[in-house]
C-alpha cells in the first residue's frame, strides 16, 4: 500500500505541475503590449548658453506612440520646461527700467522685483527607444527631434528706443539694428534634437516606474540656443 500510495502521490504532483509549467511558459512569451504610454515631472538644469541666463526649473513630459516589437518603439512627446530667468537676464532690463522710471530717493534703489517675467520652453518631438526589460529592472536609450518654441516675455516693460545691444536682448526676443534694439519677438522656434538614457522598475510588460536624463538642443533661430538636461521620474506603460 506504502509503494502505491507512493506512485499516486507522484502522478498528482506530475498533473499539478502541469498547469503551473504552463502558466509559466505564458507569463514569459506574453506579448508586449502594441502602444506605449508615459507622464512624468522633475527638474531641467540648463546648460551654457541657456545657463547664463536662466535656472533650474519644473518639467513635464507626455507621450505615446507604437511598440514595433520586444525593445523597439516609436515615442511621440509633448514636454514642458520652465527657464526661470537669473540675474544676467534681468539685469539690463533693471537698468532701462530704471532709466524710464528712477527711483523717488537715491536710497531707495530699483528692484528686481519690480520686473514682471516669464519664460517657458516647448517642444513636440518623435524619438526612436530601444528598451530591455527583466522580470524587475530595465533600461532604455531614447533619442530624436523635433520642434522647440521658447516663450520669453518681459509683461510690464518696453524697451526704450536707442538702447544699446546685450546678448540678454536677444534672449528675449529683441533683435538688434546699428547696435541699438529695435524689435521684441515674444517667441521664438526651430527644430531642434534630444537623446537620453532611462532606467525602470516594474513589470515587464506592464506598468513601470522610470527616472530619466535627456539632453535637448535648439538653436532657436540664431539667437541664444535652448540646451537643458530634464531628470524626470514618472511612469510607463
Amino acid at each position: 500500500m506504502t509503494k502505491q500510495n507512493l506512485i499516486l502521490a507522484g502522478s498528482l504532483a506530475t498533473l499539478l505541475a502541469i498547469p503551473i509549467n504552463v502558466d509559466g511558459q505564458q507569463v514569459s512569451e506574453r506579448k508586449p503590449s502594441s502602444v506605449n504610454l508615459h507622464i512624468g515631472g522633475g527638474i531641467g538644469t540648463p546648460l551654457d548658453p541657456t545657463a547664463n541666463f536662466a535656472g533650474v526649473g519644473g518639467t513635464f513630459q507626455a507621450g505615446a506612440g507604437p511598440n514595433l516589437g520586444r525593445h523597439h518603439s516609436i515615442v511621440g512627446e509633448f514636454m514642458w520646461q520652465g527657464l526661470p530667468p537669473n540675474r544676467s537676464a534681468l539685469l539690463p532690463v533693471l537698468n532701462a527700467l530704471c532709466l524710464i522710471n528712477p527711483p523717488t530717493s537715491p536710497n531707495l534703489p530699483c528692484s528686481v522685483a519690480s520686473i514682471n517675467a516669464t519664460d517657458n520652453l516647448y517642444a513636440l518631438t518623435g524619438n526612436y527607444m530601444f528598451h530591455k526589460e527583466g522580470k524587475l529592472f530595465g533600461y532604455y536609450v531614447i533619442g530624436g527631434g523635433g520642434w522647440y518654441f521658447r516663450r520669453a516675455e518681459l509683461k510690464n516693460f518696453a524697451v526704450p528706443p536707442g538702447t544699446a545691444c546685450a546678448p540678454a536682448w536677444g534672449w528675449w526676443g529683441y533683435s538688434c539694428q546699428n547696435g541699438s534694439v529695435v524689435l521684441a519677438s515674444t517667441g521664438i522656434s526651430s527644430g531642434g534634437v534630444n537623446g537620453g538614457l532611462g532606467f525602470t522598475v516594474g513589470q515587464a510588460t506592464g506598468l513601470k516606474f522610470y527616472i530619466e536624463a535627456r539632453y535637448h538642443y535648439s538653436p532657436q533661430g540664431g539667437r541664444v540656443s535652448t540646451q537643458i538636461v530634464p531628470v524626470t521620474l514618472g511612469i510607463r506603460w
